[in-house]
């Protein structure tokens, strides 16, 4: 049975990444359908994450009320009534309404998931689940460059999307019976924290801050790689969505190789290691002198995102305690999705106000803060022993 569960977990993970990277890929021809500026992606963004903010403040307690199966099937279920909603909308005011059901959806999600999975299983499977992730994330910017190629309408990448989630969450709804007896024999030693308590555990902040600009260089580098490209490079808007996925794969890739490279390396070398290869993929936008080197640097940037997410999330039981792990994953989240909130909007005023050719040093400045925030935990939380 736990390795049925297991299984769909997996399945959970795809439907977790599908949603994710449609609205950059469908942005530069949606923002002209409905006739607003190219920074407005930014503010349904910001709709969107202001509700995973809060959804993952409450994930724990909740988890433990309802458990993380009912959890799970409530919120998978409630992004896909969002995406329906997204199709069939033809105004920017219907796009921010129906961003507000999807982040408190997948912000409850992707907490009690996270958690669960760093509660129960190893590092490699925390890597090929997140490389599953990454196989959803990779494949939306497909189906919605077939939408506006072969059905010429943004709308049907959406509802696609919208009708694989609603499958998924009736999987899940008649799988609680293995979510219970999983959760009766797995889940007594956690507690629910206060925000006092969370803060002050040693190495919370930087922990929380190192994803803080993990998840703002990933999710800018997502939302505005089709913009940089339409932008900088002059490629039409349906190949740069499809190109758009590059990104994608090299996260997917990346977390495939991860699970292998975890058996036998630490969380947090493989954290570093990520990082570098981040910032050469940042440096090779720098200096590319054309769309394919800038193509290059962009799956580099996916590449090296790959181990720096499950990786934290993986480490989190064993640096602050098993029983503290479903509060400080929560909080994570919440910074998490903070981070999306707020920078990638940020970079989208930038761009109007001067030009999307800036993404490179707004990716870097990214970068180098996670790295010292990164550094800044490692000396903070340091046992000896391998994490």
């Amino acid at each position: 049975m736990f390795n049925l569960l297991l299984a769909l977990i997996y399945v959970c993970f795809i439907s977790l990444g599908l949603p994710d990277s449609l609205l950059g890929s469908a942005w530069p021809v949606l923002c002209k359908d409905i006739s607003v500026p190219v920074s407005y992606a930014g503010i349904i963004s910001a709709i969107m994450f202001i509700g995973t903010i809060i959804s993952s403040f409450f994930s724990g307690s909740i988890s433990r009320k309802i458990g993380s199966g009912m959890l799970t099937s409530v919120s998978v279920a409630m992004t896909a009534v969002a995406l329906f909603g997204f199709s069939i909308s033809d105004n920017f005011w219907s796009l921010l309404f129906w961003a507000v059901p999807y982040g408190l959806g997948a912000g409850g999600v992707d907490a009690v998931l996270n958690n669960y999975v760093a509660l129960h299983y190893k590092a490699q499977h925390m890597s090929w689940l997140h490389c599953f992730w990454g196989l959803g994330a990779s494949i939306s910017p497909y189906i919605m460059s077939f939408a506006l190629l072969k059905l010429n309408s943004w709308s049907r990448g959406y509802l696609i999307v919208a009708i694989i989630q609603i499958v998924l969450s009736v999987i899940i709804f008649f799988s609680l019976p293995l979510w219970k007896k999983t959760e009766s024999e797995k889940e007594k030693n956690e507690k629910s924290l206060t925000l006092k308590e969370i803060f002050s555990i040693k190495g919370a902040i930087a922990c929380f801050l190192t994803f803080f600009a993990y998840c703002a260089l990933e999710v800018s580098s997502s939302l505005w790689v089709s913009t940089y490209l339409v932008g900088k490079w002059e490629m039409s808007a349906e190949t740069a969505s499809g190109y758009a996925s590059l990104f994608y794969i090299g996260i997917t890739s990346g977390r495939a190789i991860n699970g292998f490279l975890a058996m036998k390396l630490s969380d947090r070398f493989l954290i570093r290691l990520g990082t570098s290869v981040v910032l050469f993929g940042v440096g090779l936008l720098f200096f590319a002198g054309n769309a394919t080197l800038a193509l290059c640097g962009f799956a580099l940037i996916g590449l090296g995102c790959a181990p720096i997410y499950p990786c934290i999330i993986h480490m989190t039981p064993d640096v602050f305690g098993r029983e503290n792990s479903g509060s400080m994953i929560g909080i994570q989240m919440a910074f998490a999705y903070t981070g999306f909130l707020t920078m990638p909007p940020l970079f989208g005023f930038l761009a109007e106000a001067t030009d999307v050719s800036l993404l490179p040093l707004y990716l870097l400045l990214l970068a180098g803060f996670m790295l010292f925030m990164h550094e800044t935990l490692v000396l903070k939380t340091k046992k000896g022993k391998k994490t």
